[in-house]
C-alpha cells in the first residue's frame, strides 16, 4: 500500500506543484535585472536550493527553447522536483554530491557536450544554506564555461522552516530577479568558489 500511494504521489504532486508554481508566477509582478549581459554562448547554471521555486522559471522565461538539464536529488523529493522540472523541459540528472556524485557528473559533462546547459544548486540537496559545494564550480572549471546566476527576491513571501528556509513568493507581490554572467577563467577551485559565493549572495534574501 505504502508503495502504490508513493507511485501515485509521484504522478500526481508533480502536476499539482507545476499548477501552483505557474498560479504563483503568473500572479507576481516581475521584472528582471541584468547585472551583467548574457549573450548566447552556454552556460553552467546556478541559483540557491532557496529559491528554486522561481528560478527554473524565470530560466525558461529567458532561455525559452534552450535545451537544458538539471542535477537533482535521486531522493524521493527528487523524483517530485525532477518530474516537476520536466513540465518546465528541463530534463533531470539524478545524482548529488552525497550519492552517485561519480555518474552525475559524467551525465552532466555528457549534456554540456551535447548542448544543453546545465542547472545546479551549490548548497544542494540539504545544505548547509548557502554554502558552495564542489559541482558548480567543478563543472565550469573543466568545460571552460562561465557561470549563469539566477537570484531573486521578493517583495512579500512565506519562509519555510527547512535547512534552507525556502522561499515562496506571494501571490501579487513583485519579485525582482537579478541574472549574472561570471567567468571563472585563471582561477583556482577554491578562489572560483570564495568568487561565486560572494556574487550568489550579493542579490538574494539572507
Amino acid at each position: 500500500m505504502k508503495s502504490f500511494l508513493r507511485q501515485l504521489g509521484s504522478l500526481v504532486l508533480p502536476r499539482l506543484i507545476y499548477l501552483f508554481i505557474r498560479i504563483i508566477w503568473h500572479s507576481t509582478g516581475k521584472k528582471f535585472h541584468y547585472i551583467t549581459p548574457i549573450d548566447d554562448r552556454q552556460h553552467v547554471c546556478v541559483t540557491w536550493h532557496a529559491e528554486l521555486l522561481m528560478t527554473p522559471q524565470a530560466y525558461r522565461a529567458i532561455h525559452k527553447k534552450h535545451p537544458a538539464s538539471a542535477i537533482i536529488s535521486s531522493h524521493f523529493d527528487g523524483a517530485l522536483i525532477a518530474k516537476t522540472l520536466g513540465l518546465l523541459k528541463i530534463r533531470a540528472l539524478r545524482g548529488s554530491s552525497r550519492k552517485g556524485a561519480k555518474q552525475v557528473l559524467f551525465q552532466a559533462f555528457k549534456s554540456i557536450k551535447s548542448g544543453e546547459e546545465v542547472l545546479i544548486t551549490p548548497d544542494g540537496p540539504k545544505g548547509p544554506r548557502h554554502s558552495m559545494g564542489d559541482g558548480a564550480v567543478g563543472i565550469a572549471l573543466k568545460s571552460k564555461l562561465p557561470i549563469f546566476v539566477m537570484s531573486f527576491r521578493a517583495s512579500a513571501y512565506w519562509e519555510l522552516k527547512s535547512w534552507d528556509k525556502f522561499i515562496i513568493p506571494k501571490p501579487f507581490s513583485r519579485i525582482d530577479f537579478y541574472i549574472q554572467s561570471l567567468s571563472l577563467e585563471g582561477m583556482s577551485h577554491e578562489e572560483a568558489k570564495r568568487y561565486l559565493r560572494e556574487k550568489m549572495l550579493m542579490y538574494t534574501t539572507l
